[in-house]
C-alpha cells in the first residue's frame, strides 16, 4: 500500500511539474516537425478579426448517364474577418474517381487551373501567397483525400472553386450505388510512420468537439438517366426528395438542405427493371488515341456439391474511434459471421487499438462453446486507444494454419489509420497465404483502406453504415465465400488491335457484379473477343462482336477511367511518396497527359493581379465536423488545453486536486491485516 501511495505521489507531483508543458496551442504542433502529427480540437485563440470559418459552402452536382456519373463540386470561401487570410481544407472523394478539371472564380475573373508536377505547382503556389496574388493548390494526399489551400483571400472576398469529377458506377448483386463521401475522418498515426513524409502532413488536422455544428453549408443534387426503369431509389445515409422526369430518370435533392449533410457519406442505391445492362463494349475515338470498356455480366452462380473446410480469423478494431455505434454495429456483425460457422470450420479473434488481444494461440473449431468464449471476450471491450492495424495482421498470418483448410482473413474496422501502405505490403507479401475480406464500418469510412484490403489480398470489401445492414452483409460475405462468381478468367481478342489493357490480369470473382477492361486500339473496330473462365466447377464462355459497337467521341471519357485504373495499379495501392523510377515517370506523364490528379501532379490556378499589397497573411484550417456516430475518442495526439489562462488554471487545479487526495489518503490510518492473509495488496 505504501508503494502505490508513493507512486500516486510522484504521478500528481509529475503532473503538477509538467502542466505548463501540456498546455499547448494546437498551432504550434503545425510547425514543429518533432511533434507527432495527429488530428486535433479546434481551439478559438484567433483575434476576431480573423476568418475563422473560411469555406462556407460546398455544392454537388452529379449526373449519371447509364453508367457514368460526372460530378461537380463548388466550394465557396469567404472571407468576412478584418484581415487577409490563406485557407486550407482537407475533404475525401471516392477512390474510385479521377479529377481532370478545376476552376477558380474571383469576382468577375474565371481561371482555369493548370496541372502540373506536384512540386512545381507547389513552388508556384508559395511565390504566388508571398508576392500578394491570390491562388488555389489542390493535391492529391491519398487517392479519396485531398487538401485545397487558397492564398491570400482578402477581408470582403468570395472566391469560388469547381473541381470536375469522373467515376464508373458498376451493379453489385443487381445494385448500383453512388457513395458521395463529405468528411475525411480522423487518422491515427503508427509510430512507425515516418513524420516526414508529405503525404503524411494533412493528418494534423483541426476537428470540431462533438456535437458543434459546422457553420458551412452542403447540397448534393442527382440527375439520374438510367436507360432502363429505375426501381428501388433510396437513400439510407440523407433523406431525399426524388422527382421523377419518366420511369428512366429522376432527379435527386436533399430533403432538408437547411440541415448540415457533410458529415458522413451520401449513400444513393437504386435497381433496374427488366434486362440488366447487358455485356457490351463502348468504343471512343480521339485525334492519337483510340479507347474501349469492356463490361462482361457474370454467369449465375453456382454452388459446388462439396464446400471444403474453412480457417476464418476475424480482425476487429477496438479503438476509440469505434466507440459506441461503430463498435456496437462490428459486433452484431461479428456475432453474426462467428455464430453461422459449419463445425467443420475453425477459427479465432484477435482484438486491436494500439494493444493487442488474441482469444487463442492458434485457431480452434467452431463448436458452440469456443462462439460463446469469442462472444464473451467481444462483449467486453467498449473502444479506447490508437488504431494499429499492421501489427494484428502480421499476427494474423503468423498463427499456425490449420491443415486443409483454406484461410480466410477478416478485418472490421473503420479504417481510421494513415498508414495503408503497410497494410497493403504485409498483404501483398503474403499472397497466397490467405483471402482478405474487409467490413467497412460507419458513415464515413476511410474506402480507400478497406477496397485496398480487398483488392490486394483478392477478397471482397463490405461497408456497413448502418447495425440493421449487419445481418445481409454477413449473408453476402458467407454467400461470396462459398460459392465464387468466376474463376481463371481469361480475355483474348480475335481480329481486333489492342494494347495497354487495363488491368492485365484478373483474380477471382466473389461479387456477382461485370468483369471491367479497358484499353487501347487501332485499326478497324472488328473481329471478336472472348471471354473464358469457371464457374462452380463448370466451364464458362463468351464471346463480343466488336463490330456491334460503334465508335463515337462522347465516348472519350472513358480515357479518363483508363488513365485511373493504370495509375492505381502503377502505385499498387500503396502510399507512392517513395515510389521510384519508371513508375513514378509514368504516373506522373499520365497525370500530365491527361490532366488529371496524380500523387506526383497537382492543379494550381494563380491570379495576374497583386492583391495583397502590404503581404500580410494568417494561416488558417478549416475545421471538420467529426463524422456522425464517431466519438471525440478518435481524436488523438492533439490532446491540447490552450495557451488561455483559464486552460493552465483547470489542469493546474486537477492535479492539484489529485495531489491532495493523495496525501489525504496517505495520513489516514492503515487498516490492520486479517489474520491468515498474508498477501501483499500494494
Amino acid at each position: 500500500m505504501k508503494k502505490k501511495k508513493y507512486r500516486f505521489c510522484i504521478l500528481s507531483l509529475l503532473l503538477l511539474l509538467g502542466a505548463p508543458a501540456m498546455v499547448v496551442r494546437a498551432s504550434e504542433y503545425d510547425g514543429d516537425p518533432d511533434a507527432a502529427l495527429a488530428p486535433y480540437f479546434l481551439i478559438d485563440g484567433m483575434e476576431s478579426s480573423t476568418e475563422r470559418f473560411p469555406l462556407k459552402e460546398t455544392n454537388v452536382s452529379t449526373t449519371i448517364n447509364g453508367v457514368f456519373a460526372e460530378t461537380f463540386v463548388t466550394q465557396t470561401y469567404a472571407n468576412e474577418g478584418q484581415e487577409p487570410i490563406n485557407a486550407s481544407y482537407v475533404f475525401p472523394a471516392s477512390s474510385r474517381v479521377t479529377v481532370h478539371g478545376m476552376k477558380m472564380e474571383i469576382g468577375d475573373e474565371i481561371i482555369t487551373a493548370k496541372i502540373k508536377e506536384k512540386e512545381e505547382a507547389k513552388q508556384e503556389f508559395e511565390q504566388a501567397k508571398s508576392e500578394g496574388k491570390s491562388a488555389s493548390l489542390l493535391e492529391q494526399q491519398r487517392p479519396n483525400v485531398f487538401t485545397m489551400d487558397v492564398a491570400n483571400v482578402m477581408p470582403g472576398d468570395t472566391i469560388r472553386i469547381e473541381l470536375h469529377y469522373t467515376e464508373l458506377l458498376t451493379p453489385t448483386d443487381g445494385v448500383y450505388q453512388f457513395v458521395f463521401p463529405t468528411v475525411a475522418g480522423p487518422r491515427y498515426t503508427s509510430p512507425s510512420v515516418p513524420l516526414s513524409l508529405d503525404t503524411e502532413k494533412w493528418i494534423a488536422s483541426p476537428f470540431l468537439k462533438f456535437g458543434d455544428t459546422s457553420p458551412e453549408k452542403y447540397t448534393i443534387d442527382v440527375s439520374l438517366s438510367a436507360g432502363l426503369p429505375i426501381t428501388q431509389l433510396e437513400c439510407t445515409s440523407h433523406d431525399i426528395d426524388v422527382a421523377w422526369d419518366n420511369q428512366t430518370r429522376a432527379k435527386v435533392s436533399l430533403s432538408h438542405p437547411e440541415e448540415f449533410a457533410g458529415n458522413r457519406d451520401f449513400i444513393l442505391d437504386y435497381k433496374l427493371t427488366g434486362q440488366e445492362i447487358s455485356s457490351g463494349l463502348m468504343l471512343g475515338t480521339g485525334e492519337s488515341e483510340n479507347f474501349f470498356m469492356l463490361m462482361v455480366q457474370p454467369p449465375e452462380r453456382f454452388t459446388p456439391e462439396s464446400i471444403p473446410p474453412r480457417e476464418y480469423i476475424f480482425i476487429l478494431d477496438v479503438s476509440g474511434s469505434m466507440y459506441g455505434f461503430p463498435l456496437d454495429t462490428a459486433k452484431a456483425l461479428i456475432k453474426d459471421l462467428a455464430g453461422t460457422l459449419r463445425e467443420t470450420d475453425r477459427f479465432n479473434v484477435l482484438l486491436f487499438s494500439d494493444t493487442l488481444q488474441q482469444m487463442a494461440p492458434a485457431s480452434v473449431p467452431a463448436t458452440v462453446a469456443n462462439v460463446q468464449k469469442a462472444i464473451a471476450l467481444i462483449d467486453q471491450e467498449e473502444g479506447g486507444g490508437g488504431t494499429d492495424l499492421a501489427p494484428a495482421m502480421e499476427t494474423a498470418l503468423s498463427l499456425p494454419a490449420a491443415a486443409g483448410a483454406a484461410r480466410s482473413i477478416i478485418a472490421i474496422t473503420d479504417g481510421y489509420i494513415s498508414g495503408e501502405q503497410k497494410i497493403f505490403d504485409i498483404i501483398r507479401s503474403n499472397s497466397g497465404a490467405a483471402s482478405f475480406f474487409s467490413f467497412g464500418i460507419g458513415s464515413s469510412v476511410n474506402r480507400y483502406l478497406i477496397d485496398g484490403i480487398a483488392k490486394t489480398g483478392l477478397g471482397e470489401s463490405f461497408v456497413v453504415t448502418q447495425t440493421s445492414e449487419a445481418a445481409a452483409a454477413a449473408e453476402r460475405f458467407r454467400t461470396y465465400i462459398q460459392s465464387p462468381v468466376l474463376t481463371d478468367i481469361q480475355v483474348t481478342y480475335d481480329g481486333f488491335e489492342v494494347y495497354d489493357i487495363e488491368p492485365p490480369a484478373f483474380s477471382t470473382l466473389f461479387a456477382s457484379r461485370p468483369v471491367i477492361l479497358f484499353g487501347k486500339w487501332k485499326g478497324q473496330p472488328s473481329g471478336t473477343i472472348h471471354i473464358t473462365g469457371k464457374t462452380g466447377g463448370r466451364d464458362y464462355a463468351e464471346d463480343i462482336p466488336v463490330s456491334a459497337a460503334v465508335p463515337t467521341e462522347a465516348n472519350n471519357i472513358i480515357q479518363y477511367l483508363w488513365a485511373r485504373t493504370r495509375v492505381e495499379r502503377l502505385t499498387d495501392y500503396g502510399i507512392t511518396e517513395n515510389l521510384e523510377g519508371a513508375a513514378k515517370k509514368e504516373v506522373t506523364e499520365l497525370g500530365l497527359r491527361y490532366s488529371m490528379m496524380t500523387p506526383y501532379t497537382s492543379f494550381i490556378a494563380v491570379t495576374e493581379k497583386v492583391r495583397n499589397t502590404e503581404g500580410k497573411s494568417t494561416d488558417v484550417k478549416q475545421p471538420l465536423p467529426l463524422p456522425m456516430n464517431v466519438s471525440e475518442l478518435a481524436v488523438g495526439g492533439g490532446y491540447t488545453v490552450g495557451s488561455e489562462p483559464a486552460g493552465i488554471l483547470l489542469v493546474l487545479l486537477m492535479a492539484g486536486v489529485l495531489l491532495l487526495n493523495v496525501l489525504y489518503q496517505a495520513g489516514k490510518k492503515k487498516p490492520a491485516i486479517a489474520e491468515g492473509n498474508t498477501h501483499d495488496n500494494s
